[in-house]
């Protein structure tokens, strides 16, 4: 069994980015993994935009990149790039935070325009920290994501596959126990 953590890049408690990021936490659980969840946003603005690398709260998250196997970085995307939030918090870990983990990159948007961001802002940030392997990552658009009043999530069905097969590649990278049973 892997530890994932899953982080949340986004500034809002109740973002479809967020919300989707905890729906594919299930997922990889029920594969096998330990995932702990990180929402960047509950790490204290002081810190982060003071740089405060001995604030417990950035220690705290520092540890947690360092125990994990491998990372969800999941991030709105605001002016076709990752979010502040997040940008601000990556600053502040170690420049080879990620070395010998597996990334997987996610990025919520309202437009195909941002599409790229994953590729041309997030992916090349990861790699210099090191990443051993960053697998294909995935950008659903706002629209395909419905929150209901009751908290529950949809994901429209070609996301929905979509998502699938990327958290299925990214848990098979980690070494995913059913995954790789299911293989033989």
């Amino acid at each position: 069994m892997a530890t994932v953590l899953s982080v949340s890049g986004s500034p809002s408690a109740s973002s479809r980015t967020n919300r989707l990021l905890r729906h594919l936490d299930q997922r990889l659980t029920v594969q096998g993994h330990e995932v702990i969840p990180l929402d960047v946003r509950t790490v204290p603005a002081e810190a982060l935009l003071g740089a405060d690398f001995r604030h417990p709260a950035v220690v705290e998250a520092t540890e947690l990149f360092e125990r994990a196997d491998g990372v969800v970085v999941g991030t709105p995307v605001y002016k076709a790039s990752y979010s502040g939030v997040l940008k601000a918090l990556l600053d502040l870990l170690p420049q080879y935070a990620l070395a010998g983990k597996t990334v997987l990159p996610l990025a919520t948007g309202g437009s195909t325009a941002h599409v790229l961001a994953i590729d041309y802002a997030l992916r090349p940030v990861l790699s210099s920290m090191g990443a051993a392997h960053i697998v294909q990552g995935w950008f659903t658009l706002d629209k395909d994501i419905t929150v209901h009043e009751d908290g529950s999530l949809t994901v429209a069905p070609p996301a929905t596959a979509a998502l699938a097969q990327v958290v299925d590649q990214f848990s098979a990278a980690l070494g995913s126990p059913r995954l790789l049973a299911a293989a033989s």
